[in-house]
């Protein structure tokens, strides 16, 4: 009797937009069926004609659709499906009633999502919450900056890397391109961030300013270099953080 051949990456994929289990990689969350995936989360609905839309506008999409279908509450037991998609559509959901919110109301709104225990919940609530952010952004760096001092990494990580100034998958801030000091009160106090995973933020953070105000960058991780008295965290958030500016120097 042969042996029995079971397609387990084909099963994975479909458990994936089933909804039935969260993602472990970027990849897996690109391959899921959101058709399928609202269909499992919410049978009753009409289906979404999601066109030629990517990732992103699959979650815009999505996510509205559910949060006119469902009633809030309803919606919001959903915050705590398996799915780490599903999580990440209810704060799009939720970041359509937060247009007109005020700034506090969308950071306690998004701070669960900020700290979610899966690496994509964590992306979609930036996402999510940017562009009400950028709309109002003084004000939005004023109630990030305590953030940064936060216990919880994942918290500080998500101070600075709402208000990137380019980003990924996101619309670029374009006042923060042409004047990243306004961004100091999230990078100072995070110059010697111990965690690996905000201090990527803060590098990421410099490199995408670095492509419009190198000067900027190599003045401000000067400085902290000079006031570190050694310290590798800061070392490490400099030399990731200048490498666009040594790129440039190499051509």
């Amino acid at each position: 009797m042969g042996e029995l051949i079971v397609n387990t990456e084909g099963q994975r994929t479909r458990d994936l937009s089933c909804g039935a289990v969260p993602s472990r990689v970027l990849k897996e969350i690109l391959e899921i069926d959101f058709e399928v995936l609202l269909e499992a989360v919410a049978p009753k609905m009409p289906p979404v004609d999601f066109g030629n839309e990517g990732i992103t506008g699959k979650m815009r999409l999505a996510s509205a659709a559910l949060r006119n279908h469902l009633s809030l509450v309803e919606f919001r037991t959903l915050q705590s499906h398996v799915s780490d998609t599903v999580r990440g559509l209810v704060i799009y959901g939720l970041a359509i009633d937060l247009e007109t919110a005020d700034i506090p109301t969308v950071l306690d709104t998004v701070r669960p999502f900020a700290s979610d225990i899966h690496f994509g919940v964590r992306e979609w609530a930036w996402l999510a919450v940017r562009p009400r952010l950028v709309r109002d952004l003084d004000q939005s760096i004023a109630a990030l900056a305590p953030w940064t001092l936060e216990r919880d990494p994942l918290l500080r990580r998500f101070a600075v890397e709402a208000l990137r100034p380019r980003g990924v998958w996101c619309k670029a801030i374009a006042d923060l391109r042409a004047t990243p000091e306004l961004g100091l009160p999230l990078l100072q106090p995070m110059r010697a961030e111990p965690e690996k995973y905000p201090q990527d933020s803060v590098a990421n953070w410099l490199n995408d300013a670095a492509k419009d105000q190198p000067a900027w960058v190599e003045n401000l991780c000067r400085s902290w270099l000079n006031q570190s008295d050694g310290d590798k965290n800061t070392a490490r958030i400099v030399a990731r953080g200048m490498r666009s500016i040594k790129e440039q120097l190499k051509t």
